[in-house]
Parts: structure tokens; sequence; C-alpha cells
């Protein structure tokens, strides 16, 4: 049995245990109803298994949305708001985020704006929500196709993660959510990047997901509402999410799945920490080959660059009109709060295509 992971505001139980834990809680809490927030995938796909190991009597209503980054928004969460009110929900209610992180951080968004906050559980079904929307307490959505600029930091009564849902994923799915999972060797964990990179299936991955939470949480532990250390987890994400936006606003472009656009983002970022914080370039390479092997290359055109690097002035991490990035001195030892020239990072997009 894999142990649970305690936060300071809640746990994060797993497998079997994550539904003895849910259980003990229904009977023991009260709730006036329960709403189960699902998109049409884990509405097919997760709901009647979950359903199915649930134990007594409960008031269920179960709220179905759109799945994918694009339906992330405020629209999104009115029409959700109108519903919960429909169903008469009260500040006793009970909202159980079922989904991947879409429906997770929208999820806890709508449950803590709801009537100025009502309970809420997360279950997340991807591999990418299990090792990132599991710890931390963000929720929020997308202001068009700006990530995650509107949404609070407020915790969950608990975490589930059962990775038994994880069969009902793609393999771009679960590449996706690995992407996470390496990200958080390279800035914490040097043997745990090095055992990562050598996965090539994803069949029993419950000891790793359980590890990356804990790297997670030891972070989030040190820094809850990111001033200073929580930052590294953003390695790659700067230019990563900058790429997913414009990706999402493009329709000539297919979409990119979040752990696609980050693996492009922790590429561009090696170099950037080759070129100013001393990483080696042996192990930029390896970073390199590690995630072309595992993801591709995408080619970008000048206008495609600099349409990007234009949206990283709408990054959340951004302060005093100063774009900010995470970078490497080396494995496990990443540098915050570093500023970088326009011109290196088109550099960097010249590197990340070679």
């Amino acid at each position: 049995m894999i142990a649970s992971i305690r936060t300071p505001a809640y746990s994060i139980h797993f497998n079997e245990e994550a539904y003895t834990a849910l259980n003990t809680h229904l009977m023991d809490a009260g709730y006036s109803k329960i709403f189960i927030l699902v998109d049409e995938n884990t509405h097919e796909h997760c709901l009647a298994q979950f359903m199915g190991n649930i134990e007594g009597e409960h008031d269920f209503e179960i709220i179905e949305i759109e799945s994918g980054e694009v339906n992330k928004n405020i629209h999104t969460c009115t029409q959700v708001w109108e519903v919960l009110s429909e169903l008469d929900a009260d500040r006793k209610s009970l909202m159980i985020n079922l989904g991947g992180g879409v429906v997770t951080d929208l999820g806890g968004f709508v449950a803590s704006a709801y009537k100025r906050g009502i309970a809420f559980i997360n279950v997340p079904t991807t591999l990418l929500s299990m090792v990132d929307a599991s710890v931390g307490g963000k929720t929020g959505v997308d202001l068009g196709s700006l990530k995650n600029q509107i949404g609070f930091i407020n915790q969950p009564v608990m975490v589930l993660v059962v990775s038994n849902f994880l069969k009902t994923l793609n393999q771009r799915q679960l590449n996706s959510g690995f992407a996470e999972m390496l990200k958080h060797g390279l800035i914490q964990s040097e043997p745990y990047w090095n055992e990562l990179k050598e996965i090539d299936t994803y069949e029993g991955l419950d000891a790793l997901i359980h590890r990356s939470v804990i790297i997670k949480n030891e972070v989030v532990l040190e820094d809850p509402t990111e001033q200073h250390l929580r930052k590294i987890l953003n390695y790659g994400h700067t230019l990563g999410h900058a790429v997913e936006s414009y990706f999402l606003d493009n329709p000539d472009r297919e979409l990119l799945l979040h752990g696609e656009a980050i693996a492009i983002g922790m590429v561009l970022e090696a170099w950037l920490s080759h070129q100013l914080e001393g990483l080696t370039e042996t192990v930029l390479g390896d970073i390199k080959t590690t995630f072309i092997e595992r993801y591709g290359k995408i080619e970008f055109s000048q206008g495609e660059i600099t349409a990007i690097l234009e949206l990283l002035k709408y990054d959340k991490k951004n302060s005093h009109g100063n774009i900010n990035f995470v970078l490497l001195k080396s494995i496990g030892v990443p540098s915050i709060d570093v500023r970088i020239d326009t011109e290196l990072l088109r550099k960097a997009f010249a590197y990340y295509m070679l």
C-alpha cells in the first residue's frame, strides 16, 4: 500500500486508501448535497468506476463540462455556477472534481468562489493532474488564450490519486503528464531524472507518481504562496506556457497538450541555463536528447517566435514589468528570477530547432 502524503491543509490518498478515506469523510461530514464535476471523457470512462467505490446513501448530482483547455474559462465557470444555483447548492454542499487538470483547476475555482466558498475534493484522472494539480491548492482559469490568469490558491478537503484511471488515457496524454515528472527530476533530483529518462513504458507508475508528489509537496511546504522556492516548479513553464498559449490561439496549428509545450520550454530554458548559469554542455545535450526523442520536434517560423515572445509579458510570474525565468545551474540545482535578453531567447529557439 502506498502511504498517504500529508500537506498542511489536507492529505493525498492513493488507490484503495483513497476510497477508504473518502467514504469515511462522507459519512462524517454531513454534506447537504454532493456535486461531481466531470467532462465528457471522465463521464464515460471514470464516473461509473468512481461511483462504484462510494459507500452509503448520498445525494449526488453530476455536472458535465466540455473537455479541453479551450473550455477552461470564465464562461464555463458561469455555466457551472448557474447549474449549482438551479440545483439548490448551499454552503454545506461538496464539489468533487473528477478529471484532468482542466476539471480540477476549474472545479476548484468554481467551488472557491460559489457562495464565497464551498468544500471541494479533487480526483485527478490524468497523469499530469496526478503529479501536478494534486499539490499546492492552485485553482483557476485562462483569460482568452492566456494561461491561468484568473484564480485563487485554495486548498481542497483531500485529493484522491487512483492510478487505475490511467488505463483510460492514450499514449499522448501519458506523455504529457510524464513531462512534469521529468521536470521534478531536473529541479530536485538527478537520480530521479536518470531513472525517469530510461522509462519506456507507462505501466506500474505508482511508486514514481508517489515520488513526484512528494517532491512537489516538499517544495510547496517551504513556500506555500510562491514567494521564493516554489517558483522552481515553473522551470520550462515561462516559455512553455507562451508556446501553449500561441498554439491555443492559432487555429492553423494543432493544439499542444500542456506537457508537450512544457517539454519544448524545458529544452529552451536548458539552453539558456547553459548560457547564463553554467549548465554543462553534456547535461544540456542530455536534456535536449531526452525530450526530443520522447516528444519530437516542432518547427517555428521567425514570425511565430516573435508572437510567442510577445506573450511572455502576460506570464503570471512577472514582477515590476520584468519577465523572470527559472534556470538550472545543474540538475537538482535551480536558479530563480533570472532576466533574459530577447535576442538570447531567439537563439534558444534556434538551438531547439537544430
